[in-house]
């Protein structure tokens, strides 16, 4: 992946200390954008991405794969159990087989997963969040009207925003949408929590989703955390992780214009950079 800002022997973010609320492996790409501009990365997981709760649904679908006109990722997560439980049921080959649907992808991260998995990718809303899927998937479709009986397929996680399936029904499509992975919180210890986050002059904390910021205030114990966060800048990815944060009295927000990692580490050096 490119590097957010052009090479500068400043380093914007240099002795920085940035707190990021996934796993390593979840967050390669913000941890690696925010190293190279000089930043310190701490990795405090929030969130762990494990397999559904049972296959039976995933498996009823990609069994009918033929029978849907759409497949909507909203994740790259969704992408990755997707299309290894995909070749486990039709060879490594399979992604070949979606040639007959149109795939729409909520965010460039996840359109990224879908071609690495082998393939095409229709439609890629200009904003990452169901409102914008919405609006790119009934333009595609010539219009809502030409929406009403299609079938569309929508692989997402356990708990997940009910926005784009109800609004796609309402338009009079046909929708399955499929458990593919779980979010759950990780076995974290308070104590060691609250001492990562006041003991290591944190400068600032990235929430990029809802989850994120609820499992932190879970793991804290906490309904409210502007006390524990003071003086801290927190970068929210998109309006709807924004409206979680402030609901646990977070304040001053820092949000990206585009709601994704690239975006948000620009923000985070408008607001904490050095010249």
């Amino acid at each position: 992946m490119p590097s957010v800002l052009p090479p500068s022997p400043n380093r914007p973010l240099r002795g920085k200390k940035i707190l990021v609320t996934r796993t390593k492996a979840q967050s390669e790409a913000i941890t690696t954008q925010l190293e190279s501009l000089g930043a310190t990365v701490v990795h405090c997981p929030t969130i762990e991405i494990v397999p559904p709760s049972s296959w039976e649904d995933l498996d009823a679908a990609i069994a009918r794969l033929e029978d849907y006109d759409w497949v909507v990722f909203t994740s790259s997560n969704a992408v990755r159990y997707f299309f290894d439980r995909l070749k486990e049921s039709r060879g490594r080959n399979a992604a070949i087989g979606l040639g007959s649907q149109r795939i729409c992808a909520i965010g460039p991260v996840t359109a990224s997963a879908i071609a690495e998995a082998g393939a095409t990718v229709h439609v890629t809303p200009l904003e990452s969040v169901g409102e914008g899927a919405l609006q790119a998937i009934v333009n595609a479709s010539g219009g809502d009207q030409n929406l009403r009986g299609r079938r569309i397929l929508i692989p997402r996680a356990r708990a997940a925003r009910e926005f784009l399936p109800i609004a796609l029904r309402t338009l009079g499509a046909h929708v399955d949408a499929v458990e593919t992975y779980q979010t759950v919180k990780p076995d974290v210890d308070r104590e060691d929590l609250v001492r990562l986050i006041t003991e290591s002059a944190i400068d600032a904390v990235t929430f990029t989703s809802s989850s994120t910021v609820t499992n932190f205030a879970d793991l804290l114990g906490l309904t409210d955390l502007s006390k524990l966060l003071y003086g801290v800048v927190v970068a929210c990815i998109g309006p709807l992780t924004a409206d979680t944060a402030v609901t646990y009295g977070i304040t001053g927000i820092v949000q990206p214009a585009k709601y994704n990692t690239s975006a948000l580490v620009e923000a985070l050096v408008d607001a904490i950079g050095s010249e």
